[in-house]
C-alpha cells in the first residue's frame, strides 16, 4: 500500500535522521515498523513566520518496497540512417527537440553557432578578464544555450504546455541530481549543468544524431514558401526538409535575416532594467528572521518582488541567491548583465534582475521606423549606453541602491561579484525616464515590503536587458511558421518559452510536429 500525505517539519525536527518515518507513522496512525520507505515528492520552505516550517509531500510505502526505477523511460533508437530533421541552435529547445526526434525515429542534425561546453569556458574567461566578446561563443551562445553558464534554474509556470516532470526526469537521466524532482524551486547550478549538457550531446551522437559546433547559419534558400536549403558561414549549403529554429532570445542576426527576406516576424513586449546585488546575509536576515547566520539546514534565501508603477509592472527576475553577476553581452560595444548561482549557492552575494515591463505597441513611439525590430533596437541602444557609461569595456556602470533612488552619483561602490569590474555612473539619469523613474519607485516599494532591502550596502548594475526576446516569430496551430511551411519557430527566440524547462517542452512539441510532417 502507498499513501501520499503532507507533513510539516520544524528545523529542530529536521535534524532527526528518521523524522519523515516517525511523522508519517504518527499521521497515518500505524506502527513505524510497517513503513518500508518514505519517498519525498515535494519539499518547500515556509518562512513567513519566525518559526520556519519545512513542508513535505511524501509517498509512504507500507509493507511494500520502494520502486527502484523511475516511471519515466526514455527509449532512444538508432537513427543513423533515418530521415533527417535540421535543428538550428543547441540550447534547451534544440537539445530536447533532438532527443525527441531520436525517440520518434528521426535523425536530428543540429547546427550550433557556438562551441561545446568545454571550449566555451575560454571565451567566458576572455570576457571576464580581457573584456573581449566572441560573438559566437559567450554566456548566451554555445552548447546548452544561455542557461548553461548562467544558473540552470528550472522553475516554470508553463504547466499546461507539456510534461514538466518528464523534462526533469530526463535531466536526472543525463546526470542531474534527483533533488530537482523534489524541490519547489529546482536548480542545478552553473558548475553542474555543463556536464549534464555534455551527456545529452553524447546521447544524441550515440544514437546516430549529429551536432555541428561553430556552424553559423547565414541564409535560407526559399522557394514556394518553403526552405529548400540552409547556407552556412563556412560557405557550405545543406538541403533540408523540415527545420526547427531554436536560436534563443539573443540571435539578432537571425531576426535581421528573417526581416530582410520578408519572412514574418513581430515585435514582442519584454522587460529591461538593472541587476541589484545585496550581501547574502541581508537577504537571509530578512527572509529567515535571523540576526546572525542562517540555520545550517536552510539554503541561501531568495525573494520574489513585484509592484505596479504607472501602469507597468516592476518585478524581480532570475533571482540568484549565493550567486554572481556575469557579463552576458553577445557583441563588443555593449554591456549586458545577468546572474548565476553555483549548485551550493554559497557565494557571499545575492543578486536579481529588477526590470520594467515594456509594451512595444505603446511605449516606443520613436522606434516605429524599425517595425518588428523596434524592441530589439531599443534594447541595443540601452546596451550601448551601458557600454559607454562603463568606460567602453565590459566594466559595468553601477550605483549604490540608495544613491540611485535619491538621484545622486555614488562617490564609491560596494564590493561586487561582477568580475570585469564596476564604474560609478549616474544610472538614475542615464536610463530612459520610462525605465529609471519606475525602477526608483519600485525599489522604494520593495524596501517597504522587505525591511532592510533598501540599503546603501546594495549596488545596482546596468543593464539587465535580455530577459526575453523582443521579437516573436509567428506560427500556426501545427507549430509551423505562418508563411514558411517547413519552418518551426521554437523556444525563447520564437517567443514561446521563458526559461530552460518551458523551452525544453517547446522543443519536444516542435520535434513532434516536424517529424509528423515527414
Amino acid at each position: 500500500m502507498v499513501k501520499e500525505i503532507q507533513l510539516r517539519i520544524t528545523l529542530k525536527e529536521e535534524e532527526h535522521p528518521d523524522i519523515l518515518v516517525l511523522k508519517s507513522a504518527i499521521k497515518l496512525e500505524i506502527d513505524r515498523k510497517d513503513i518500508t520507505g518514505v519517498k519525498v515528492l515535494r519539499k518547500s520552505i515556509d518562512a513567513r513566520k519566525p518559526k520556519i516550517i519545512l513542508n513535505y509531500k511524501v509517498a509512504v510505502y507500507i509493507k511494500e518496497p520502494l520502486p527502484e526505477n523511475s516511471a519515466y523511460q526514455f527509449e532512444y533508437k538508432d537513427v543513423s540512417t533515418a530521415k533527417p530533421i535540421h535543428i538550428i541552435g543547441f540550447g534547451p529547445a534544440g537539445m530536447y527537440a533532438a532527443l525527441r526526434c531520436i525517440e520518434l525515429g528521426f535523425k536530428p542534425i543540429v547546427l550550433e553557432r557556438g562551441k561545446n561546453v568545454q571550449d566555451r569556458r575560454r571565451d567566458l574567461k576572455a570576457i571576464n578578464r580581457d573584456h573581449f566578446v566572441n560573438e559566437d561563443s559567450n554566456y548566451c551562445f554555445g552548447e546548452g544555450g544561455a542557461g548553461t553558464y548562467s544558473d540552470g534554474k528550472l522553475y516554470t509556470r508553463s504547466l499546461k504546455r507539456g510534461d514538466v516532470r518528464r523534462i526533469f526526469e530526463n535531466l536526472v537521466y543525463h546526470g542531474a541530481t534527483d533533488q530537482i524532482l523534489v524541490d519547489a524551486h529546482p536548480h542545478i547550478g552553473t558548475n553542474k549543468l555543463p556536464k549534464v549538457v555534455q551527456n545529452i550531446r553524447e546521447t544524441i551522437l550515440k544514437y546516430g544524431g549529429e551536432v555541428h559546433f561553430e556552424t553559423r547559419v547565414t541564409d535560407f534558400v526559399i522557394k514556394d514558401n518553403k526552405i529548400k536549403a540552409i547556407q552556412l558561414k563556412n560557405g557550405n549549403e545543406l538541403a533540408v526538409e523540415e527545420v526547427i529554429l531554436a536560436t534563443g532570445h539573443s540571435a539578432r542576426d537571425i531576426f535581421y535575416l528573417l526581416d530582410k527576406k520578408h519572412i514574418a516576424i513581430e515585435a514582442k513586449s519584454f522587460a529591461m532594467g538593472v541587476r541589484v546585488e545585496h550581501p547574502q546575509h541581508i537577504i537571509d536576515s530578512i527572509q529567515y528572521h535571523c540576526s546572525g547566520d542562517r540555520h545550517e539546514l536552510l539554503p541561501a534565501a531568495s525573494y520574489g518582488l513585484v509592484e505596479q508603477v504607472k501602469d507597468r509592472g516592476v518585478y524581480s527576475f532570475c533571482m540568484c541567491p549565493g550567486g554572481f553577476i556575469v557579463p552576458a553581452a553577445t557583441a563588443n560595444g555593449e554591456v549586458v548583465v545577468n546572474g548565476m548561482s553555483p549548485s551550493k549557492r554559497n557565494n557571499l552575494y545575492a543578486n536579481s534582475g529588477i526590470v520594467v515591463e515594456i509594451d512595444v505597441h505603446k511605449d516606443l513611439p520613436k522606434y516605429e521606423q524599425f517595425g518588428a525590430l523596434k524592441g530589439l533596437e531599443y534594447q541595443k541602444n540601452l546596451e550601448r549606453l551601458a557600454f559607454t557609461a562603463g568606460g567602453r569595456s565590459q566594466t559595468a556602470p553601477a550605483q549604490r541602491l540608495t544613491d540611485f533612488v535619491e538621484g545622486k552619483l555614488s562617490t564609491n561602490l560596494n564590493d561586487c561579484s561582477y568580475q570585469p569590474g564596476l564604474k560609478s555612473a549616474p544610472l538614475h539619469s542615464l536610463l530612459p525616464k520610462f525605465i529609471g523613474g519606475r525602477l526608483r519607485k519600485g525599489f522604494e516599494a520593495f524596501g517597504r515590503k522587505m525591511k532592510g532591502y533598501y540599503t546603501e550596502e546594495a549596488n545596482i548594475v546596468g543593464v539587465e536587458s535580455r530577459t526575453s526576446s523582443p521579437v516573436s516569430i509567428p506560427r500556426n496551430d501545427q507549430l509551423r511558421h505562418t508563411q514558411i511551411s517547413n519552418l518551426y519557430p521554437c523556444g525563447e527566440g520564437g517567443g514561446y518559452a521563458g526559461g530552460i524547462v518551458s523551452a525544453a517542452m517547446d522543443g519536444e512539441r516542435c520535434a513532434e510536429a516536424a517529424t509528423g510532417n515527414l
